[in-house]
């Protein structure tokens, strides 16, 4: 790969100021919000310590954010809890005026959508702006997501339920209370949106610690809510690492529930620590090794999309990446070799460069960890088909990598990479590659390339993951349900399956001895 030139990555050279809504100018070289919102109002930590945030494509310092800990997470729950009491604005508040809220949210949302898009681009590597998926799609999701439901805020219904004798008997569906939620880095603000959105639907309040590795644009969000005029306390946003921030909200005894995406070890970990407390419900969005099998019948142009799309969007950031593609012998030399060359076409580069594809891994950990596997890859026998090296010599970059000959025992075939890296895997019999498909212990998503319906039906009821592409992937929708199965997650998130990790049932009867 031809190497980058330095001056090309400095993102104030290439990226224009321009104006964006209420949050003014975006200029790379900031100032950005980096304190806490607590209770309404931006604080710094109660230590005073900080931790800087880089930017992936020219390893830069950006900012210095707060690190904050278990002192800051007790005020943030505090407030949380007096924004939940009896009697406060947001209890009393209709459905309609979480609804309306929730829309002017959504709306200065989309009246900063360069801001807040570049902001998410700088932090996190990905490409602000090109010809396929970029941090301006985020943005559209994002506002999709609070839109979508703020629809449901004022539709939430319990039951009427004909129980026997002269009883009447119905439902409540009640916000659980305080919820803490702990978001991931691969989309910073989209994940914001997942979980905000039907928690604030329903009439909960959270507590949120963002990702260290992209703690800014959710930052830029609390400016938002604070202008739109969300009652204090309904929303609290700390920065901050894992054990001394995430750990002080699952452990909380004033946290009614707990809502997590990231890696597996770390959901078992918060399972762990919501029982050690005070039993606090849990939902996990966790990670996956997603298998996409294409038969011989497969078009063979729409599969090789599938598993590209399905592998490379995000720089394969992503919980439900195809990392595992299971193709049939009769194709699989074809499929191959177009895979490889489609790879290579997808071209590298830094985020405000509007012909990058590609943008770099997050950091030097994830960067580290995918280039492992990599050498992984090719020590255990794998053949480097298409890239297989880093990109350039100056950010995180790691090019779009595609393996073939691999087999089911190799590391990279096993193992979620969070990276490039697409394992290609041959198979003849199809009942068998269903078999080696499911043997794995996540379940979050599957794909299935074939020309016949009836095939590709049968095999998505016995796929073991909790969605399932057909002749295409990663395709989502805020209506749709998203979640996993096996070691991939608890509940689900998205569409109206989302609202139940927010809400309580009520069961009320009420004897029928009327006098007249």
């Amino acid at each position: 790969a031809r190497p980058l030139q330095t001056k090309n990555l400095e993102p104030r050279l290439c990226l224009p100021v321009v104006m964006s809504g209420s949050l003014g100018e975006f200029n790379a070289a900031g100032p950005f919000e980096t304190r806490n919102f607590v209770d309404g109002e931006f604080v710094k930590s109660s230590s005073g310590k900080t931790f800087e945030t880089v930017n992936p494509a020219t390893e830069e310092v950006i900012a210095s954010v707060e690190d904050s800990n278990a002192t800051d997470v007790d005020a943030a729950v505090a407030a949380a809890r007096r924004a939940f009491s009896d009697g406060s604005e947001w209890k009393t508040m209709n459905a309609s005026g979480r609804r309306d809220l929730m829309l002017k949210l959504a709306n200065a949302i989309e009246s900063n959508k360069e801001y807040l898009s570049k902001l998410e681009s700088l932090d996190n590597g990905k490409p602000w702006k090109n010809g396929a998926y970029s941090a301006q799609i985020d943005l559209h999701l994002v506002i999709q997501c609070y839109r979508y439901y703020a629809g449901w805020a004022d539709k939430l219904q319990g039951k009427h339920i004909p129980v026997d004798g002269e009883m009447m008997c119905y439902t409540r569906h009640e916000p659980v209370g305080v919820v803490g939620q702990i978001i991931p880095w691969n989309f910073p603000l989209l994940m914001q949106a997942w979980k905000l959105g039907p928690a604030l639907a329903t009439g909960c309040t959270v507590v949120m610690k963002t990702s260290e590795k992209t703690p800014l644009s959710a930052l830029a969000i609390c400016r938002l809510i604070q202008e739109v005029g969300f009652p204090k306390g309904v929303v609290n946003i700390v920065s901050g690492f894992g054990p001394t921030a995430g750990s002080p909200i699952a452990l909380h005894m004033d946290v009614d529930k707990i809502a997590f995406t990231g890696s597996s070890p770390v959901g078992h970990k918060i399972m762990e620590m919501a029982a050690q407390s005070n039993l606090k419900r849990v939902s996990l969005e966790l990670g996956g090794k997603s298998p996409l099998i294409v038969l011989p019948d497969a078009d063979l142009e729409q599969a090789v999309s599938a598993a590209h799309i399905g592998l490379f969007l995000n720089m394969g950031q992503c919980c439900c990446a195809s990392s595992r593609v299971f193709v049939h012998d009769d194709i699989y030399d074809k499929f191959v070799a177009a895979s490889a060359a489609k790879a290579k076409e997808w071209k590298a580069g830094p985020q405000f460069d509007e012909s990058s594809l590609h943008g770099a891994q997050v950091d030097k950990i994830q960067f580290d960890k995918v280039m492992g596997y990599i050498e992984k890859g090719k020590s255990e026998g794998a053949k480097c088909v298409a890239g297989g090296d880093r990109h350039g010599s100056t950010g995180f970059f790691v090019q779009p990598t595609v393996f073939s000959e691999v087999t089911d025992d190799m590391t990279i075939a096993k193992e979620e990479i969070f990276g490039p890296v697409s394992s290609i895997i041959r198979f003849t019999d199809v009942k068998d590659a269903i078999r080696r498909a499911n043997n794995s212990k996540y379940g979050l998503a599957a794909g299935i390339c074939t020309r016949d319906i009836g095939t590709a039906v049968k095999m998505a009821g016995e796929l073991q993951a909790g969605t399932i592409w057909i002749n295409c992937y990663n395709n989502f929708d805020m209506a749709a349900p998203f979640g996993g199965f096996k070691s991939s997650g608890v509940g689900r998130e998205l569409g109206e399956y989302g609202l139940a990790n927010y809400t309580e049932t009520k069961t009320v009867f009420i004897p029928m001895d009327g006098k007249y």
